[in-house]
């Protein structure tokens, strides 16, 4: 069995958790409401505050699905209790984000700056011109928005100069002075 799939979701006090037809969950908390379409061969059950996702079969695409299905669960109910975020930083000269109204302006040595609108249930913060903070309830979205962004200028391994994830640790080289003095 899947060490993941196999073990069980606690639903905290003010969450609850709907289990409709053909496996649409829906998860209602403090901060919102998720609903998603799971696969239907995936057995989801709720018995009082715990729930567990069970696999009918040991086929190889029901073995693969049960840790899935199990950790998209866990994020719903994860994202409507505390919600998901993401922090990126912004290394270079000149480079520096912004926001106006909803939407991130961003200055990344293009000719034109960028603007970023968030889609619906999702917020961009700036705390300090290098650091952005995405945040929202639905873990894919937020994941999806923060390497959206990080995609516009990528970090480059010469100098390091780009958006990068906090944490993220960028590979450096050496660059033209490595191979100087050789004939």
């Amino acid at each position: 069995m899947s060490r993941i799939g196999r073990s069980p979701i606690t639903v905290p006090a003010g969450v609850t958790v709907t289990i409709g037809d053909s496996n649409v969950v829906t998860v209602k908390g403090p901060k919102g409401e998720l609903t998603r379409q799971l696969h239907k061969d995936m057995i989801i059950e709720m018995e009082g505050d715990i729930i567990n996702v069970k696999r009918p079969t040991d086929n190889k695409d029901h073995r693969s699905l049960h840790g899935l299905t199990r950790t998209l669960v866990s994020n719903m109910v994860t994202g409507v209790t505390q919600g998901f975020a993401k922090t990126l930083e912004i290394a270079g000269v000149g480079y520096r984000a912004a926001k106006s109204g909803q939407k991130l302006a961003l200055t990344l040595g293009f000719s034109h700056p960028l603007e970023v609108e968030p889609p619906a249930g999702l917020t961009i913060d700036v705390p300090a011109p290098n650091r952005i903070v995405v945040s929202g309830i639905d873990k894919e979205a937020v994941g999806a928005l923060a390497a959206k962004i990080r995609g516009y200028r990528e970090p480059e391994p010469y100098k390091g100069k780009g958006v990068k994830y906090e944490g993220e640790v960028v590979r450096r080289k050496v660059g033209k002075a490595g191979g100087k003095g050789k004939k």
